[in-house]
């Protein structure tokens, strides 16, 4: 809401602009009355809406129209004064005033009006007939007022009306010319509505309304009042209540009713609390909280935020296969302005057999998005509502900052659960169908996808010691001369090479020996594609005599062509690496440290994977 509120009173000499000002200040018609009262500030704990409000005059015999037209751009509401018993002054209003305050304000963003006829004391009759087409022309008049400064006569009631007007604007919600709410406030408010279906059945149950109402107004409704509701609704629309819950149509008819009634603020408290602005956009405030992370530090999401995204892919799963279908997939964005995920994710996280984002590659990608894009994960957690449904203050306390390093170094362990490996080789080493296989796809798999869905990302869990782990692999495009800090900062390297392509091996030597030879990043060389024949590397040194020199693991054979899923044995090895970076090569060459770090992984895999059966029987 804004910060403050500017009010400018016009209109012909003499129709009694000032002594409006001055009966609000002193509360008695003055007996003297100058040209022009000064500008006066009404503190917030004054006013009901709890905002300084500014009051301006305006004096045709003390202001150029340079000072006038630069009050106009200054000014958030106009109140175009005259007097109702002078009808030149009334039809000004419409020949002069809007006219010129419409050519100094920009189309798209017009100041509202409110038209006030003051000395009602002096006449009997009220000036509304004449004044109600004009209000009906003019779209950007909010209401019409008639008062008397003499006899303090709806003074201060004037003036809430300006405040209101710009507060709670009936512009961007409501056309009146149609009777009906502008599309931009339907689609925010259907938005809040699916937001607030916790159980996504179209319907607005007792208990999501009574959290609505609590989000929004911070006090629940009595069952008494919820029936009050629903049946109002029910006596206007046949659809707006549906098994004893307030659907979509109903709770649009509701908030139509609020603005048709005169209670915009009801509405705009609503929109509000949901991050929408005066242009019903939600704010950059709303969208991209403000969050500093320090260098050599990762981002990751905390336990709450999963339970959370549990809960919207639950939501969001009607068939109950642990995956998500295009159409469920498009229902769950229903709440994005636009598609966030393209056709490359389905090749960055796991999918089912028919291409479909698994409950794990779900969880996979907001995992990565937060890695590698925390203001990305964001704004996308803002779409979804995050910081009302778990009542937080915003979305960085879905956030997790870990700690630097270099303290992981020095302390030999690490609270990370998210670990980066970046993967080098020359073109057409394998690189990419070892990514693919990390997600479970064979060789056959890999084929059908195209070209142009490939990534160069992806992302799953591995499981150390039975913890389980998130492991990023991103594939380095292989210009040798033009690998940045960014391609080279990871947790652990891996060098692929083709083993039947004898010039392959050479790329990854040359980079180890560049970038790699005095890091302390573990690495890792790969002799992909090792079901076929393996012909002599064109390099001083073979691979297995390359590592021994270097003190590495020895290279690690790895093929995709398989019948079933390939193996994810190498991604453990990396990730344990990953993990422990302080350990020494020898150490991690010891064959009992694997045969540990792996029978931990297939314990809890089998454990897992029975514990998320019982969940499954439970939902």
């Amino acid at each position: 809401m804004r910060k403050d509120v500017r009010i400018l009173l016009v209109g012909e000499p003499k129709v009694g602009k000032t002594s409006l000002i001055m009966s609000l200040v002193s509360e008695e018609f003055p007996d003297e009355v100058p040209l022009r009262a000064e500008e006066i500030t009404i503190p917030a704990d004054v006013t009901p809406e709890r905002v300084p409000t500014h009051i301006v005059d305006y004096s045709e015999a003390e202001q150029s129209d340079e000072q006038l037209y630069q009050e106009i751009s200054k000014a958030n509401v106009i109140c175009i004064v005259y007097s109702v018993n002078n009808k030149k002054s009334i039809e000004k209003v419409t020949s002069h005033w809007i006219p010129l305050i419409n050519e100094r304000t920009d189309k798209d963003s017009r100041v509202p009006l409110i038209l006030v006829g003051n000395k009602s004391d002096l006449v009997e009759h009220s000036s509304m007939e004449t004044i109600l087409p004009i209000m009906n022309q003019y779209s950007e008049i909010e209401t019409c007022v008639e008062c008397s400064a003499k006899n303090l006569k709806n003074i201060s009631e004037l003036f809430y009306y300006a405040q209101k007007a710009v507060l709670h604007p009936t512009g961007p919600l409501y056309s009146p010319e149609d009777k009906e709410m502008k599309p931009s406030c339907i689609k925010a408010l259907t938005r809040i509505f699916k937001i607030s279906d916790l159980d996504n059945d179209g319907i607005l149950n007792d208990n999501e309304l009574n959290f609505f109402q609590r989000t929004c107004f911070n006090i629940p409704l009595a069952p008494q009042a919820l029936e009050d509701v629903k049946n109002v609704v029910r006596k206007n629309m046949s659809d707006g209540v549906k098994d004893n819950g307030l659907t979509l149509k109903g709770f649009l008819f509701l908030h139509t009713l609020f603005i048709q009634r005169g209670r915009h603020e009801t509405t705009w408290t609503v929109l509000r609390r949901f991050g929408y602005d005066d242009d019903l956009e939600l704010t950059q405030e709303y969208l991209f909280p403000l969050l500093k992370i320090p260098p050599d530090c990762t981002t990751e999401l905390n336990h709450n935020a999963y339970l959370f995204l549990q809960s919207v892919f639950d939501k969001h799963d009607k068939d109950r296969d642990c995956a998500l279908s295009p159409d469920e997939l498009k229902d769950l964005f229903k709440v994005f302005p636009y598609m966030p995920w393209g056709p490359d994710v389905n090749n960055t996280v796991c999918t089912n057999e028919q291409g479909w984002i698994t409950y794990q590659g779900y969880l996979s990608q907001w995992t990565l998005t937060t890695y590698l894009d925390v203001q990305r994960c964001l704004e996308y957690l803002g779409y979804l509502g995050y910081s009302i449904i778990q009542e937080q203050e915003s979305q960085t306390a879905a956030v997790t900052i870990t700690r630097n390093k270099r303290i992981d170094l020095q302390k030999k362990q690490t609270q990370r659960s998210v670990f980066r490996c970046n993967v080098l080789g020359a073109r057409g080493s394998g690189k990419s169908g070892f990514l693919q296989a990390f997600l479970g796809r064979n060789l056959a798999r890999q084929k059908r996808i195209r070209e142009d869905h490939m990534s160069y990302y992806a992302m799953s869990t591995t499981y150390v010691y039975g913890q389980e782990k998130y492991l990023l692999l991103h594939e380095v495009l292989p210009d040798f001369e033009f690998l940045s800090e960014a391609d080279l900062a990871c947790d652990v390297v891996c060098l692929v090479y083709d083993i039947s392509n004898p010039r392959s091996f050479e790329y990854c030597a040359k980079v180890y020996k560049k970038h790699f030879l005095d890091s302390k990043t573990p690495c890792v060389i790969i002799a992909a594609k090792s079901d076929l024949h393996e012909a002599r590397q064109y390099y001083s040194l073979s691979p297995l005599d390359f590592c021994r020199k270097h003190k590495l693991h020895p290279p690690q054979m790895f093929t995709c062509n398989t019948d079933e899923a390939p193996s994810k044995d190498i991604c453990t090895k990396l990730t344990t690496m990953a993990m422990y970076p302080h350990m020494t090569q020898a150490d991690l060459k010891n064959s009992t440290f694997w045969l540990r770090a792996s029978v931990g992984a297939t314990v809890f895999a089998v454990l897992g994977f029975a514990m998320y059966k019982a969940l499954l029987k439970q939902r």
